[in-house]
């Protein structure tokens, strides 16, 4: 199968520094199977989640960005005098010169007021209701003609903290730097003092061809013993999903 490209572009200042730094560089998802993944066991007689490959998957298609500072935020709304979220970041002088050059400003992130969601938007209040900042994101990625991307936080693996809010870019005509506004989890944290280490990953990128689609609604008949067949192989077989109907797919 041919293979398609994706490319992730910045300046040749950043890369440079960044190839010092490889917990700045994205990479295909794959690599960063989480722990708790890999660790459980799957058989005939102890089967789990691993074994199951529509949620692999989830986890493993696309390309991750991770976090390109320390980024420290502090909010309590149990308090109403520390109500506004306050945030902050680690860059160095040297840093700071060279991510200024590609995206990113003084403290590294920017924010929406949360008027722009609106007040019936379930992100403003999972959010409780404090302004929603956003990651500066220094890449500029580009697709083949035709292809577009899906981002949303790390699939069956989000940070507990914070997700970024998914969106979809044409990202063979956007020829810009993408930024990711993002919520803190106020259902776990009505209180939170944490810092996002540079590296914590925080966005999943999947390509996908633009195409046009229809719907249609229609009823099917199966016999009986068809039904039972089926049912008989799915929760039988072990991997019999993977041996008949999965497809492999590669993320280089």
């Amino acid at each position: 199968m041919l293979e398609k490209k994706i490319e992730f572009l910045v300046s040749k200042e950043y890369l440079s520094f960044a190839k010092k730094d490889k917990r700045l560089l994205p990479e295909p998802i794959k690599f960063n199977i989480p722990d708790w993944f890999k660790n459980l066991k799957h058989g005939v007689r102890d089967r789990t989640v691993k074994g199951c490959f529509p949620f692999l998957d989830a986890i493993t298609s696309g390309y991750l960005l991770k976090m390109p500072v320390d980024y420290y935020f502090e909010h309590n709304v149990l308090d109403e005098g520390k109500r506004t979220t306050t945030y902050s970041s680690s860059l160095s002088d040297y840093r700071l010169h060279i991510f200024n050059d590609v995206n990113l400003n003084k403290s590294g992130f920017e924010k929406h007021l949360t008027k722009q969601l609106g007040k019936h938007c379930p992100l403003v209040h999972k959010n409780l209701d404090l302004t929603i900042h956003k990651i500066m994101n220094p890449w500029i990625i580009k697709t083949p003609p035709g292809y577009s991307c899906l981002f949303v936080p790390p699939l069956n693996n989000t940070d507990d903290r914070f997700s970024i809010i998914s969106g979809i870019v044409d990202t063979d005509k956007f020829e810009n730097e993408i930024n990711f506004p993002f919520i803190i989890n106020g259902d776990k944290y009505p209180a939170l003092k944490t810092t996002l280490l540079l590296g914590t990953p925080y966005v999943q990128v999947i390509p996908f061809k633009r195409d046009n689609w229809k719907m249609s609604l229609n009823s099917i008949e199966y016999e009986k013993n068809q039904l039972n067949k089926a049912d008989y192989f799915l929760k039988k077989i072990v991997n019999r999903y993977k041996s008949n109907w999965w497809s492999k797919k590669s993320w280089k």
